[in-house]
């Protein structure tokens, strides 16, 4: 859908990087989707062409082009969470919760999945305004 692509580039090309402002629940999780199912693209593509790694030889799953995703998908992945978090009114440096054995996983999903703040916050304003 164009539409999904359009959020997802959104986050890919315009704020690779970017760690201030908001980002609304559906900006994150068609991201999500996304870049899910291009990372399983490539599990699927290193298997095929051989290049998954091997531990005492058992195949991984995965190989160097998923490697590489991810290290495209890193920096982008993780300013989209800040921006995320932001909009549910929380500093960046929440993101940690998630250190926090179980507990803290279903924290981080929690406020992901939360409404953000209609009004303006310290991050800026509200995204669906």
């Amino acid at each position: 859908n164009k539409q999904i692509m359009e959020w997802y580039l959104k986050v890919m090309r315009d704020n690779y990087a970017n760690f201030s402002g908001r980002a609304r629940r559906k900006e994150y999780w068609m991201f999500v989707l996304v870049q899910t199912i291009v990372m399983i693209g490539l599990m699927i593509l290193d298997s095929v062409l051989g290049l998954d790694f091997e531990l005492q030889g058992i195949s991984l799953g995965y190989g160097y082009l998923y490697l590489i995703g991810l290290i495209v998908h890193f920096i982008p992945s993780l300013a989209v969470q800040v921006r995320r978090l932001h909009d549910v009114g929380k500093s960046g440096w929440f993101y940690f919760i998630f250190l926090i054995p179980l507990i803290g996983v279903i924290w981080l999903l929690v406020l992901y999945c939360t409404e953000g703040q209609k009004q303006d916050n310290k991050w800026g304003p509200d995204p669906k305004a």
